[in-house]
């Protein structure tokens, strides 16, 4: 049984997730209506992995006879003063998620809940993923502002969409639809 402190705080980790997601979409809209698909397809990904990082915690709570919250989440930021907001946007909640996680791991530990701990372990190695791609592509944004389709040449060349999935990744309730 995943202990308690641990448990409330992973459903507050869940209701972060679903709002990442709905940012990336948000994200992904705004870049959709300004005609640049590669960044619009970036997000809308983002989008489905933020979502599906929450399942996967939902599914963990699932596995460990805990209650489960699905929670509300306040409306993105749909509202962007150039090319570069959103990235940059997005760096900083990536950021902050990787304090989350790693308050996270904490918890764990000070429960002495070793389960849940090596549950979180593979969002530690996620999240270093995730900064360095989002600080990576707004380092390529803001070099390119003033002429966004290099951003979309970038986007095509080094995330071409491969669909490879992580075999260490934890289950996400419903599969990874």
């Amino acid at each position: 049984m995943a202990a308690t402190r641990f448990v409330e705080r992973l459903n507050e980790q869940i209701a972060y997730e679903f709002a990442a997601s709905q940012q990336y979409i948000a994200n992904a809209v705004h870049y959709d209506a300004e005609t640049l698909p590669r960044l619009a397809a970036f997000f809308y990904a983002q989008a489905l992995e933020e979502r599906n990082h929450a399942m996967m915690m939902v599914q963990y709570l699932l596995d460990a006879d805990a209650d489960v919250a699905i929670p509300g989440v306040a409306a993105p930021e749909t509202s962007f003063a150039d090319v570069v907001a959103p990235v940059s946007l997005a760096l900083d909640q990536e950021r902050r998620v990787s304090d989350q996680i790693a308050a996270l791991v904490g918890v764990a530990r000070e429960e002495g809940d070793f389960q849940s701990e090596q549950f979180m372990q593979w969002f530690l190695k996620e999240q270093v993923e995730e900064v360095a791609s989002m600080s990576a592509l707004l380092k390529v944004v803001e070099r390119s502002a003033d002429d966004p389709m290099r951003i979309e040449d970038y986007l095509v060349r080094e995330h071409p969409g491969s669909g490879d999935t992580d075999p260490t990744a934890p289950t996400a309730a419903g599969g990874s639809v």
